[in-house]
């Protein structure tokens, strides 16, 4: 691997040390390129932080640190959908569904700010994949509904009602990546402002944990 693939798989890594996991949630810095093979224009210029090739993010070492039993939820954008399945395999996980996030106005319509070559994207998609035996979600899990409604808020910023869900879905201890601040009780690695940030007290038995990017 190249060093730009083995630098954040490191880091990852050296931050985790031997903590294990029972829930990761991701929402990796995707790359958009065009037919050409280069970065799309408009993704270069609506850019954050820097972006991570495929190659990259599927070298993160997450099953090194997942427990026998796990759940993943990653943000995927529509048009890169088969990139978040090679993802998820990656990861040691398989995909079993996913939740629907829809970006309504404040009069409860569809915000169609959103960008597409083919559609005006409404939507995101949140992966959802197990590792191990017996990981269907918790009693609340099979109540919940595979959709959240919410407002945009700036750019690539994900609804804060996700966390909720996922800590009513599934068990911890939970880890954060590519987050950009603290949660109690997760871990948290990323590269944005106060974030790779854990918890000095013991969050869990089997970790502790929270960090942010």
């Amino acid at each position: 691997m190249s060093d730009m693939t083995t630098q954040p798989a490191q880091d990852l890594s050296e931050f985790l040390g031997k903590d294990r996991f029972g829930c990761v949630l991701a929402d990796p810095p995707w790359r958009f390129t065009n037919r050409t093979g280069k970065v799309a224009p408009e993704h270069k210029r609506l850019a954050r932080y820097p972006t991570m090739t495929l190659e990259e993010i599927c070298a993160l070492p997450v099953a090194d640190h997942l427990m026998d039993r796990a759940h993943c939820y990653m943000w995927v954008p529509n048009a890169l959908l088969p990139d978040g399945l090679e993802v998820l395999r990656a990861w040691g996980f398989e995909y079993k569904s996913n939740i629907v996030w829809h970006k309504v106005r404040k009069d409860g319509g569809s915000d169609g700010r959103g960008v597409g070559f083919y559609f005006r994207n409404v939507t995101e998609i949140l992966l959802f994949g197990t590792r191990g035996k017996d990981v269907r979600t918790l009693p609340p899990g099979r109540r919940q509904v595979n959709m959240m409604q919410t407002r945009k808020r700036e750019h690539s910023r994900k609804p804060d009602e996700q966390y909720d869900l996922i800590e009513g879905c599934s068990w911890g201890p939970y880890l954060e990546m590519f987050g950009r601040g603290i949660r109690e009780g997760w871990t948290v690695w990323g590269n944005q402002a106060d974030a790779d940030w854990k918890p000095d007290w013991s969050t869990y038995s089997y970790n502790s944990g929270v960090a942010a990017e």
